[in-house]
C-alpha cells in the first residue's frame, strides 16, 4: 500500500493563506467602501456645513476640488458655481468660497490683539525648509517681519528707486525700438518683454544685480523654473486633502518627482543662495529691498535663511504681479479700441517730452489708473482665493456663525465677475472707477491685492510699475494684436496664471 506524501508545512500555510486571504480581501473591500459611503452620507446631510448650497458632487468628496486643481481650472469652476448658487459656496465637504465685502473684512481684515486671526490654511500652504517666511509664519513672526520689509516699501524708498526702475523701462522701449527700426514687421510677444522688465526690476532690487534679462531679451531660466515649481506644488497642495496621506505629501511626494522638483529646487536654492552672498558682499548702502534690514545690528534683522527663503518669496511676487497685468491691460485695451485711444490721448497730451514720463506725473493720470483697476478686476493676480482656517470656538463670517477647523476664502475672479457685485462685470469699463454714480458697484470687495494686516506690502511698487511700463509704451508705440492667444478663457492657473504669448507688432509713433 503506497504510502501518500506528507504535505510540507510551507504547503500548509500557502494552502490555508489561499483559503483565507479571499475572505479577508473581501471584508476589507467591503469595510472600505462602507466607511466612504458613510463619509459621503455624512458629508451630505450631517456635516456642520451641509446647509451651504453647492454641488452634491463637491459636497460628497474633495475629489473634484482636487482635480480641478491640478489641471488649472480651479479659479473658473469656482467662478461658475458662484453664478449659480449665490455669495456664499460649499466648494468642498469642509471649504466655504465668498463673493463680499463683509466677508473680505471678517476672513482676512485686522483684529483687536486679544482676537485670534484666521490663519492660513496648513492644507494650502507649507512651511520653507529653508526657513519660516511672511507668506506661512504666525501672526507675532509676520509682525516682525512686516517691520523688517516695511523701510524697503516705503514711499521714501520708492522715491529713491525711480532711477533704476526708470532705467529698466527705458531699456525695455529702446530695446523693442531697436528691433522695430531693424525689421517693422516684427512681431513681439509682450508678456516675454514684460517678464524681463519686471524680473530685471525685482532682481536689482533684491540681490543688487539684475537677471540679464533685457540684455538677452530672453527670461531667465531660474525664473522660468519657478512656473514648473508651481506646477508641481500645486499637485502635492491637492494631495494634502487626501487623509492619512495627505501628511506626508510635502516629504514623499517630491521624492517621487525627484528628477523634476527636487533638481529644479536645489538648482533654485543654490543660484538663490549665490545671488544673496554677493548681496550680502556689497557693503554700501542701497535704497533696495534689503538695504534697511542689512543696516539693523546683530540679532534685530533677519537671520541668513530668512534672508534666502524671502529673496525667492520677493523675486516671484515681484515680477509675476506686474508682468500679468501688464500683459492682461494691453490685451485689453487691444479688443477695446475705444478705451485705448481715450487713454493714448490722456498720455499725448499730457507728456510734450519723454523725459517728463516719471512715477509722480504718471500717478496723476486719472484714466491710466482706472484703467489699471479695471484690468486687475478682469486679471487678479491670485485669481484663485488663498485659504484661512476658522480658529477655535468658530466665527461669524458673513453674517453667519462658521464651526472652527472650516477653510474659508474670498475668491477674487469669481468675486469681480459676479453680477451681484459689479454691473456689466464682462466688460471693460474704466470709467466704474472714475464716477461710481455710472454703476451699481459694491467696490468694497474689490481687493486685487488683499486687505488686512497680511496685504501686499509691495502694492505702491506694482503701481508704479505699471504706470511707467504702460505709458511709456503707449508714448512711444502704435500697438496692433496679431492672434487671441491670450484670451483669459483659455489660461489655467496655478495659484497664479500661466500666461500664453501675447503676440504683437508695433508702430513707432
Amino acid at each position: 500500500m503506497s504510502q501518500r506524501p506528507t504535505p510540507s508545512l510551507a504547503a500548509l500555510g500557502m494552502a490555508n493563506l489561499s483559503s483565507v486571504t479571499p475572505p479577508l480581501m473581501k471584508m476589507s473591500l467591503i469595510l472600505a467602501i462602507t466607511s466612504l459611503l458613510c463619509r459621503i452620507v455624512y458629508n451630505l446631510f450631517f456635516h456642520p456645513l451641509a446647509k451651504y448650497p453647492g454641488p452634491r458632487l463637491r459636497a460628497a468628496s474633495t475629489i473634484p476640488f482636487m482635480y480641478a486643481l491640478v489641471i488649472g481650472q480651479h479659479h473658473e469652476v469656482v467662478v461658475n458655481m458662484h453664478k449659480e448658487y449665490g455669495t456664499v459656496v460649499r466648494i468642498a465637504p469642509n471649504k466655504l468660497s465668498y463673493i463680499t465685502g463683509q466677508a473680505w473684512q471678517d476672513i482676512n481684515g485686522h483684529r483687536k490683539r486679544t482676537e485670534p486671526e484666521m490663519p492660513r490654511d496648513d492644507k494650502w500652504f507649507t512651511r520653507n525648509p529653508n526657513g519660516p517666511d511672511m507668506v506661512y509664519c504666525s501672526r507675532e513672526e509676520h509682525r516682525r517681519y512686516r517691520g523688517l520689509f516695511a523701510g524697503g516699501f516705503s514711499d521714501r524708498s520708492l522715491r529713491s528707486q525711480e532711477p533704476l526702475i526708470g532705467g529698466y523701462v527705458t531699456s525695455l522701449i529702446n530695446n523693442l525700438a531697436r528691433r522695430v527700426k531693424e525689421r517693422k514687421d516684427t512681431v513681439f510677444d509682450l508678456v516675454t518683454w514684460f517678464e524681463c522688465t519686471t524680473f530685471d526690476v525685482v532682481g536689482d532690487l533684491t540681490f543688487g544685480e539684475s537677471f540679464g534679462c533685457l540684455e538677452t531679451g530672453e527670461v531667465h531660466p531660474w525664473l522660468r523654473s519657478m512656473s514648473d515649481t508651481a506646477k508641481a506644488f500645486q499637485v502635492i497642495r491637492a494631495c494634502q486633502e487626501i487623509p492619512l496621506i495627505g501628511q506626508y505629501s510635502t516629504t514623499v511626494l517630491p521624492r517621487i518627482f525627484r528628477v523634476g522638483v527636487i533638481k529644479k529646487s536645489q538648482e533654485h536654492f543654490a543660484f538663490t543662495e549665490g545671488k544673496l552672498r554677493r548681496r550680502l558682499d556689497r557693503k554700501e548702502p542701497r535704497a533696495d529691498f534689503l538695504g534697511p534690514i542689512l543696516q539693523k545690528p546683530d540679532g534685530k534683522g533677519l537671520s541668513y535663511p530668512e534672508l534666502l527663503t524671502h529673496s525667492s518669496i520677493l523675486i516671484l511676487a515681484g515680477g509675476d504681479t506686474v508682468t500679468g497685468a501688464c500683459a492682461a491691460i494691453v490685451y485689453l485695451l487691444l479688443q477695446n479700441p475705444d478705451k485705448m485711444e481715450i487713454l493714448v490721448n490722456e498720455v499725448l497730451t499730457t507728456f510734450q517730452h519723454e523725459d517728463m514720463i516719471t512715477i509722480d506725473s504718471t500717478s496723476r493720470l486719472v484714466y491710466l489708473r482706472a484703467v489699471i483697476k479695471e484690468g486687475l478686476r478682469h486679471y487678479p493676480p491670485v485669481p484663485i482665493g488663498i485659504p484661512r482656517t476658522v480658529p477655535e470656538g468658530g466665527s461669524m463670517i458673513d453674517k453667519e456663525f462658521v464651526p472652527e477647523g472650516t477653510s474659508v476664502c474670498v475668491s477674487h475672479m469669481a468675486a469681480y465677475q459676479s453680477t451681484l457685485n459689479f454691473e456689466r462685470p464682462d466688460e471693460f469699463c474704466p470709467e466704474r472707477f472714475l464716477d461710481t454714480t455710472m454703476f451699481s458697484d459694491k467696490l468694497d470687495v474689490y481687493q486685487p491685492f488683499s486687505l488686512g494686516p497680511r496685504n501686499c506690502i509691495g502694492r505702491n511698487l506694482a503701481y508704479a510699475e505699471m504706470q511707467m511700463i504702460l505709458t511709456r509704451l503707449l508714448y512711444r508705440f502704435d500697438l496692433r494684436l496679431q492672434d487671441d492667444k491670450f484670451a483669459f478663457g483659455s489660461q489655467r492657473t496655478f495659484t497664479g496664471w500661466e500666461r500664453p504669448p501675447l503676440n504683437v507688432s508695433l508702430i513707432a509713433r
